[in-house]
């Protein structure tokens, strides 16, 4: 036949499915005991399953009636030794069929559960009497309770579990309060002692004068009280930690108390800004002398001093030297620099060398470094390696002859001023907005990424940062020094954020002023943190304190106001 030509080996058949919902109920009631494994003979060569209405096949092979004449539709030969074979050939195994039903009902008989076994007695039609169902009920019943009571006494056990975990938590916050009651209590004995001392050493007279100040203080305190608590408690407990809990400085204070001293000193000394002088450029109509715009996602402003000089440069093309003195104790109407120097781009950043102060750096639109001769107005070096505009510049300040860059092509370069090329090239993955060396060594770089995060660089094995912080949510326009090592950075989440680059930990976090589009500047000095904000308004903050300690709101608060009267001044201020 046709059919004998086709390859050997047996076809699974399909099952139609009429033929499934059949033989759904067997199928059920056979599932357990294949789960069982059973022997091979009970099973069909074709579907590899328990026989089902088993056929007898000439030849002696049995087979499910569907699994074969299935097969026998295709092939005309026995699946199993490839005899001739047609359907008039195959027989019901009927003795086959009872031994695998009697089969399959001890193995369920064995396998099912005792709840099983009732239900197929009771299913069976089995004869009760109410007295016998009645004992059967109690047994159900009592087995119920005991289940019940098992179940009670593990969510007890649970519960009891969670119970001691809870109060050996409290005990532990007890412990802590306890121990930072008690710190509290030798703190307060040891700032009465030391007040009553400084009581007697001063005059009357001259405390009495200071009286206003001291109730100003005490109200700058009780606004800030939560942060400033957490402040204390913080230095208490890292210091209760380091050194044993008597010691004490020469004064009497304990170390922690000392530097929570300088935090509260600092943070209520001053509380607002005093305007003491504004710088006014040239044409005031001219929108060439225009120092920053509003509209630029950079605010390219930059503002770099000495004890006698500062300098400015932005869109102009144009970096100007002013005296500090002539500006602040001479108000004019108009400024005029000391020193003019033309540039041929616009200028993003500037930055002065902290020895030979006659230097300026400054990087441009164009990708450009450049160091100025202040005193002959001339350029010393060119660095044009940058391939798209260079955001940042910075003079090293222990290596007069060191600068860092860094760029929109996402690089950092080093630089040498005794050489044409760059001296080390560090390869980033996003942006790069700001650079800053560390103050105490030119071994170390911090560079603020369009990627979120601040990585730290050992110049002596740039293969990977020597730290990455991360914390920021979006782009970090600012990263400065507060010491050698508190790294301080500015970013458009509308925060700012305090660093340890010795022990690669965050220290706090600044929230107050609002910064989600432009960069608005970043200063620090000493324990002090300044910035502005898109409200048209200046916030300072202590290093110490999450909030702002001090702001002044200038111009226009609409952020949408371009007014060109709020961009082309510099406003100085003084902590009062």
């Amino acid at each position: 036949m046709g059919e004998n030509s086709m390859g050997g080996g047996a076809l699974v058949p399909t099952v139609a499915k009429s033929e499934l919902a059949a033989a759904s109920s067997s199928s059920a009631e056979t599932a357990t005991f294949e789960k069982q494994a059973p022997d091979k003979d009970m099973m069909c060569p074709i579907c590899m399953q328990i026989i089902r209405e088993a056929f007898l096949t000439a030849c002696g092979h049995s087979f499910c009636h569907n699994c074969i004449v299935t097969h026998l539709g295709i092939k005309s030969d026995c699946p199993c030794c490839g005899q001739h074979l047609t359907t008039n050939l195959i027989f019901p195994n009927f003795l086959l069929d009872k031994l695998l039903r009697r089969s399959l009902a001890h193995r369920i008989e064995r396998t099912a559960s005792p709840l099983e076994h009732l239900r197929r007695t009771l299913h069976k039609g089995c004869e009760l009497s109410i007295r016998e169902l009645e004992g059967l009920l109690s047994l159900l019943e009592e087995k119920k309770r005991k289940m019940e009571q098992q179940e009670s006494e593990a969510s007890m056990e649970i519960m009891l579990g969670f119970l001691h975990c809870l109060r050996r938590q409290k005990l532990e916050e007890l412990s802590e309060i306890q121990a930072d009651l008690e710190c509290i209590k030798e703190d307060m004995i040891s700032v009465e002692r030391r007040r009553i001392e400084l009581y007697r050493q001063q005059q009357e007279s001259l405390l009495l004068r200071k009286d206003y100040c001291h109730v100003a203080r005490k109200k700058r305190v009780h606004s800030q009280f939560n942060d400033l608590q957490e402040c204390y408690l913080q230095k208490r407990r890292n210091w209760n930690k380091q050194i044993d809990s008597n010691a004490m400085d020469i004064e009497g204070y304990n170390p922690g108390l000392e530097d929570f001293k300088s935090v509260l000193t600092g943070f209520t000394q001053y509380s607002r800004l005093r305007v003491i002088s504004e710088l006014r450029q040239g044409d005031l109509f001219h929108s060439a002398n225009i120092v920053s715009r509003s509209d630029s996602p950079f605010i390219k402003d930059n503002l770099i001093e000495t004890d006698e000089l500062f300098a400015t440069a932005g869109v102009s093309r144009c970096i100007k030297v002013f005296e500090f003195s002539s500006v602040v104790n001479e108000p004019e109407d108009i400024h005029c620099p000391a020193v003019e120097i033309s540039t041929r781009s616009k200028l993003s950043y500037l930055s002065w060398n902290k020895y030979t102060r006659n230097q300026i750096a400054s990087s441009d639109y164009d990708g450009i470094v450049t160091v100025w001769d202040v005193t002959t107005r001339q350029s010393v070096m060119e660095y044009e390696e940058h391939e798209k505009r260079a955001w940042s510049v910075d003079f090293s300040s222990t290596d007069p002859s060191m600068l860092v860059s860094g760029s929109d092509d996402c690089k950092v370069k080093i630089w040498c001023t005794n050489q044409e090329a760059s001296v080390l090239n560090i390869d980033m993955k996003a942006n790069v907005c700001s650079v800053k060396y560390n103050p105490g060594s030119s071994f170390f770089v911090a560079v603020g990424s369009a990627d979120h995060h601040i990585h730290y660089y050992d110049l002596r094995n740039i293969s990977q940062p020597l730290h990455v912080f991360s914390g920021h949510r979006k782009a970090v326009s600012y990263v400065k020094f507060l010491s050698n090592n508190e790294l301080s950075s500015a970013s458009t989440d509308s925060t700012l954020r305090l660093w340890d680059v010795k022990d690669n930990l965050p220290l706090c976090t600044y929230r107050g002023h609002m910064n989600e589009k432009n960069f608005v500047g970043l200063a620090v000095k000493d324990d002090y943190i300044a910035c502005g904000s898109e409200t048209n308004e200046v916030f300072v903050y202590h290093k110490g304190i999450s909030k702002p300690m001090a702001r002044h709101r200038f111009g226009s608060s609409d952020l949408n106001d371009n007014s060109e009267d709020n961009w082309r001044r510099i406003i100085f201020y003084q902590c009062s």
